[in-house]
């Protein structure tokens, strides 16, 4: 299934009364789930009643850690009204970063995911570039989910960020059967020999491999995300979502 990262389209959410005509928009472009990010607190409280009424459904919340750490009952009810199923965290702060850093995050992971449980709540992470970088034999990326469990912690892995730290975006998905029910798909372009993140189909990425690798691992939501589209942001989701819809198909996944 096909979901999109509100993220992307964070600029025209400031505002809680945009809130509905948005989720109409996207619902029109073909959308029939978002995932949760980058809202404001007005904003937050109203999700849950406006996707019943556009006809969507949130398949995940990105929560920072010391927020999930410090409020996790909140946390919770905020997913459960708005029918998340993942509690991801987005990031881990500078201080994590380091082979001890993410063994703490690991167990950090195991107890949050303890607490989630009864909610009906996974916790999963999301990478970017840096968790990449080699600390002896094992980059972090494979330190934090060699150590956490898989009960424990899922993947939401990004394909942009993966390419951006040099991997194959298809091979990692590959590595994590049944352990990354969610992928963020953004592709990469070049622009003036800077790596930058672009709509599906508009880079360079091999959507066949990556989409057949997520088919194979069964990956639940293919969440289209942005960083900072070039574009105006509904656009952009709407040119990812038209293109996916089809490389989908090609190999038997579905939109």
């Amino acid at each position: 299934m096909i979901a999109v990262q509100l993220y992307t389209i964070r600029s025209q959410l400031q505002d809680p009364s945009r809130l509905r005509g948005v989720l109409e928009r996207l619902r029109e472009i073909g959308y029939r789930a978002v995932e949760v990010a980058g809202l404001g607190p007005k904003t937050i409280d109203r999700v849950g009643d406006e996707l019943k009424r556009a006809g969507m459904v949130a398949c995940a919340a990105h929560v920072a850690l010391d927020r999930l750490v410090r409020d996790l009952d909140s946390v919770a009810a905020e997913c459960k009204e708005c029918g998340c199923e993942y509690v991801v965290v987005p990031s881990l702060p500078d201080e994590y970063r380091s082979e001890q850093g993410y063994r703490r995050f690991a167990a950090e992971a195991t107890e949050l995911a303890g607490r989630l449980r009864p909610f009906g709540l996974q916790l999963a992470y999301h990478n970017h570039s840096h968790e990449l970088e080699r600390f002896g034999q094992q980059t972090g990326l494979e330190t934090l989910f060699g150590t956490a469990s898989p009960d424990a912690l899922m993947a939401e892995l990004d394909t942009y960020w993966l390419q951006h730290g040099g991997a194959n975006p298809a091979a990692w998905i590959g590595r994590f059967k049944h352990r990354a029910p969610l992928v963020h798909v953004k592709d990469m372009a070049v622009d003036r020999g800077n790596p930058v993140d672009a709509e599906i189909g508009e880079g360079n990425l091999d959507w066949v491999e990556i989409l057949s690798a997520c088919r194979d691992a069964g990956t639940k939501w293919l969440i289209v995300e942005q960083d900072e589209p070039r574009r105006d942001p509904m656009e952009s989701v709407a040119i990812s979502y038209a293109n996916l819809s089809k490389l989908a198909a090609e190999v038997g996944l579905e939109a």
